[in-house]
């Protein structure tokens, strides 16, 4: 496993520490909009705490255990081979912040993920922060034909914000 993020540039502590208010922050926001999520998976908001809480930790001792599984990379360029990774995954950044990040952005970025990939390339969610199919998919699916990709976009079984329960698979 191999994990690239801007984050990655921070010692792991700091990250952790500022997980663990973005853990709190995340919660006492949730609280006010409860009604925008599915509570399935998680019952109770203090579930969500715990398995948040247990995540953060559990991705922090493994950056101090595995350190060079972690590298500080900013999209749209990686510092990977071509066709290095079988699958790479991509979650909660492309669609999401359709709002932020252009469609040239989503572009350059899907581009070096198929340049970076052999097989597979998952991207979760393909809604954005307000549970609206991304303006930019439709866009993204005729770059992805015209690379000579497959695409498929499939349910998932896991749905917490409402509306949110789809990926784009992009595949060779």
């Amino acid at each position: 496993m191999t994990a690239a993020d801007i984050a990655y540039s921070y010692p792991v502590q700091q990250l952790k520490n500022k997980g663990l208010l973005d853990v709190e922050h995340g919660i006492e926001n949730i609280q006010k909009v409860k009604q925008n999520y599915v509570w399935n998976y998680f019952k109770t908001v203090d579930e969500l705490r715990s398995s948040r809480m247990r995540a953060l930790t559990d991705c922090t001792d493994d950056m101090f255990a595995n350190p060079n599984r972690y590298l500080a990379a900013t999209l749209p360029q990686l510092p990977f081979q071509n066709n290095q990774f079988d699958i790479t995954l991509s979650a909660h950044f492309l669609f999401m912040y359709s709002d932020r990040l252009d469609l040239s952005f989503h572009q350059a970025t899907i581009r070096e993920l198929m340049r970076v990939t052999r097989k597979e390339i998952r991207v979760f969610p393909i809604m954005d922060l307000a549970s609206e199919r991304s303006v930019h998919l439709d866009s993204i699916i005729n770059l992805i034909e015209e690379a000579g990709w497959n695409y498929e976009i499939q349910n998932t079984g896991y749905e917490f914000q409402r509306n949110v329960n789809q990926l784009l698979r992009i595949y060779n």
